[in-house]
């Protein structure tokens, strides 16, 4: 398995450098009220962020552009992870985030065992910035919203 900025540098060559939108996954559950409500925030980013001001607009450009964010693709996914993309995750979040992202896993090797004796044990919303390396567990907003809002405007990771 590639390291991690080995493995943001080649996406970044194969995608980033052609104008590529960074990609933006939620692991979603439909029945889950909390991933139910960061979709929409993330819904609402997205179509934030791809709105744009005009010069002719009643309120001041220089500020509405402050507040733009970068466009971003949002990949909504109801599927459990494969283990490569489980793998990536607990290693942008860290060994101690196993627990938060796999019920019960006390370890990243623990969480890869549990996952694939139980699926379901996978906590949703998850987040994953793919580009930037970045991943966010639960319904955390600010920490969502700041992970969207961080997201480069030439669309290179950070």
């Amino acid at each position: 398995m590639f390291p991690t900025l080995i493995r943001q540098s080649i996406f970044k060559r194969l995608f980033g450098e052609a104008g590529a939108k960074d990609v933006v996954t939620i692991f979603h559950a439909p029945q889950n009220a909390a991933s139910t409500r960061i979709l929409t925030l993330l819904k609402q980013s997205q179509a934030t962020a791809q709105t744009t001001a005009t010069e002719d607009q009643a309120s001041s450009h220089d500020t509405q552009s402050k507040a733009e964010r970068t466009e971003f693709e949002l990949d909504v996914q109801e599927g459990e992870p494969t283990s490569d993309q489980l793998r990536t995750i607990l290693e942008y979040m860290g060994s101690d985030s196993a627990g938060k992202i796999i019920t019960g896993a006390v370890s990243e090797e623990d969480a890869v065992k549990k996952f694939k004796s139980s699926p379901s044990a996978f906590v949703r919303p998850l987040v994953v910035d793919w580009n930037a390396g970045r991943a966010v567990v639960g319904e955390n907003e600010s920490e969502i919203l700041r992970l969207v809002k961080e997201i480069p405007r030439d669309g290179s990771s950070k």
